[in-house]
């Protein structure tokens, strides 16, 4: 654990205002256009600490090294220490570029009997590698059920689509977060897995009973809380059977207070889903209200304010007004301290090297993920349809990729075509977005036709903001190409995509895209072909 930078808030003494800044985390970093790296946001919140005494920031693209120094500043800078989190979901290396990067949680489930000691390592990993760049919380792991075969934002970011597997898998991510001493997040409560909308641009609804929500969506998060979870997140998403008011969880003080922490007994603290997100934004007419909504409802930690200063006036105007009681939030601000304390006065301090893992020198810990994550994609790769016989590497063949998703955040070549050039002495290899017109198709199928095997992987994968699945023109051509060519189709991602082509020759699921899951793929169709163990 790190050194605490400056004094843990003492709660009688704060200041109204200083008080309600510690329940919001401002985002540093983005993903999204503008897109701008940690170190690019630092100045601008450098400027906002001394007017606005936030709790914490909430992490999108950093980079391995110069982020923990933009961090470690920041703290140093700030009045009250700041907890940081992220959502690194896929491990360390999803939001500190470059390091590697775990397959999607679905990945794990088809590791059988190896997937809980899989999983508690992955966190333990995790753990480690993010505390030592100043992370403190981990938004993961995904509790939901994938319950919802067209859910676009959830499907392979789920453990399961069974109940008990998720809630087993799910407790084991939260105890190998408590081993590596980072702080785990079982999101997103009550469930966002029996929904066919994304969260990020509307505000989906569960019309399932009370008594069918309890039953299947809330198994996972029993056994977190179980498990000790220190945080749990808020959906944006409606329950009429759980509360008809129309309100989403963020707001609805049946399901975070009555719910959560009366029917449930949850202790810890309650973390709003981004603000950002349109899935409530529309349901207040400002931030300001918002924020008064939702620490009303049960939320502790206002996640990715984007207006803090207002928002901070706007909620002492509530509590000036009686709307939203000062018992409220000090009731909030002593779970965020607890967490403060968690990290800095309860931790076991820099110098422990208590487990195998605290020993490894950084760079031995970065091959020990890389080593661990390409273990974990190749066990997980299953076999759908037909015997998925190794290609032969020697014989001419066609490798193309449908990625609709590609963005500044993929490498330059796809580590499947680095793969397979490896291991292939003739191949071609051809990336396509799925959308171009029919010319384009035309050409591809001449070059399958030129030669003696074809690869076809497909990304289908959630993505905030995008349409889930493939392309029209992207499936119409794979359809006939299935029927024409000695094709062998993968899916990156969700293996409901596969039902659409029966025609295949033989059909795998990796059940993740990352460059470890695509280089697994290449290995087991052109190498070996013998399934990895779990060691």
């Amino acid at each position: 654990m790190t050194a605490t930078p400056s004094p843990l808030p003492n709660m009688p003494e704060l200041p109204l205002r200083d008080k309600l800044a510690q329940l919001m985390f401002v985002r540093i970093g983005s993903n999204l256009p503008p897109v701008r790296t940690v170190e690019e946001d630092e100045a601008r919140i450098a400027a906002l600490l001394p007017e606005c005494p936030i709790g914490g920031l909430v992490l999108f693209n950093g980079r391995h090294g110069p982020t923990a120094d933009t961090l470690a500043r920041l703290q140093q800078q700030s009045r009250y220490p700041l907890l940081v989190g992220s959502d690194i979901e896929r491990g360390y290396g999803q939001q500190l570029r470059p390091y590697p990067l775990f397959p999607h949680a679905m990945a794990f489930d088809a590791l059988g009997a190896d997937a809980v000691d899989a999983v508690r390592k992955f966190a333990a990993i995790t753990a480690v590698a993010a505390r030592r760049a100043g992370v403190h919380i981990t938004f993961a792991p995904i509790a939901d059920v994938n319950t919802d075969p067209r859910n676009p934002i959830i499907a392979t970011r789920a453990f399961s689509t069974d109940p008990a597997r998720a809630a087993e898998l799910a407790a084991a991510f939260v105890e190998g977060c408590r081993d590596g001493e980072l702080l785990a997040t079982a999101k997103h409560f009550p469930g966002h897995g029996d929904t066919h909308q994304d969260s990020h641009h509307e505000l989906p609804n569960v019309p399932q009973s009370g008594d069918e929500i309890r039953r299947r969506e809330l198994e996972p998060f029993r056994a977190a809380i179980a498990a000790g979870v220190p945080l749990i997140m808020t959906a944006h998403v409606c329950y009429p059977g759980l509360d008809d008011s129309g309100a989403c969880a963020t707001l609805s003080r049946p399901i975070l207070t009555d719910l959560l922490r009366g029917e449930l007994g949850y202790q810890g603290a309650v973390v709003s889903d981004s603000l950002l997100m349109a899935g409530v934004r529309e349901q207040a007419a400002t931030e300001g209200e918002l924020c008064v909504r939702a620490v009303n409802a049960g939320v502790d930690i206002l996640l990715d304010v984007e207006s803090p200063v207002a928002a901070v006036e706007a909620m002492a105007a509530a509590v000036a007004s009686g709307t939203l009681p000062i018992s409220r939030v000090d009731e909030a601000l002593a779970r965020v301290v607890a967490l403060k304390q968690t990290v800095w006065v309860h931790g076991s301090g820099d110098a422990d090297k208590s487990t195998p893992l605290e020993s490894l020198s950084a760079d031995q810990l970065e091959s020990e993920t890389r080593t661990f994550a390409q273990q974990v994609a190749a066990a997980a790769i299953q076999v759908v349809r037909g015997d998925a016989a190794p290609l032969d590497p020697a014989r001419p063949t066609l490798t193309v990729l449908v990625n609709p998703y590609r963005s500044h955040l993929d490498p330059e070549t796809p580590e499947l075509f680095a793969a397979v050039r490896e291991l292939c002495r003739d191949v071609e290899c051809v990336e396509l977005r799925g959308d171009e017109p029919a010319p384009r198709w035309e050409a591809l199928s001449q070059c399958a036709a030129a030669v003696d095997q074809v690869l076809v992987a497909i990304v289908v994968k959630p993505a905030a903001w995008h349409q889930f699945g493939l392309p029209v023109p992207a499936a119409d051509w794979l359809t006939t190409a299935c029927q024409r060519f000695p094709l062998v189709l993968a899916c990156l991602g969700a293996p409901i995509a596969l039902e659409s082509f029966p025609a295949a020759r033989s059909a795998l699921c990796t059940f993740s895209d990352v460059p470890a899951s695509q280089r697994a793929l290449a290995e087991r169709l052109f190498a070996a072909g013998a399934a990895a163990q779990i060691p």
